[in-house]
């Protein structure tokens, strides 16, 4: 990932309801959900759901596929993935430690004071 799609990526995730959408689609899995259970679990209306979701496809972050008269979504993952590794690639010097190793939250609590 470049810079710039990062710089993208994360703008777009820099709102409260983007983010929770994302969340969502992360915990929804593969499959990904309806945009109207999308939009019901968040509390929006429809067209402030499709606002914020245009935000994240456009970033990249999303996907989204017919099926029939429903629109679902689901997370890119791979787009995820190549975040988070850009955000991590020069963690600790290049030397090995957790949050380089993506091992989840818990390992980096452990080394905060």
């Amino acid at each position: 990932m470049n810079r710039g799609r990062a710089v993208k990526s994360l703008a777009a995730l820099a709102q409260d309801t983007r983010l929770d959408a994302f969340r969502l689609l992360v915990q929804a899995g593969p499959d990904g959900l309806a945009a109207g259970d999308l939009a019901a679990r968040l509390d929006i209306s429809p067209p402030a759901l499709s606002f914020h979701l245009r935000g994240l496809a456009h970033a990249g972050l999303v996907r989204s596929r017919q099926d029939g008269r429903f629109i679902y979504y689901s997370a890119d993952y791979d787009a995820m993935q190549s975040l988070v590794g850009f955000l991590t690639e020069n963690c600790c010097g290049g030397a090995a430690c957790a949050p380089a190793r993506a091992t989840g939250r818990k390992s980096i609590a452990r080394r905060m004071p």
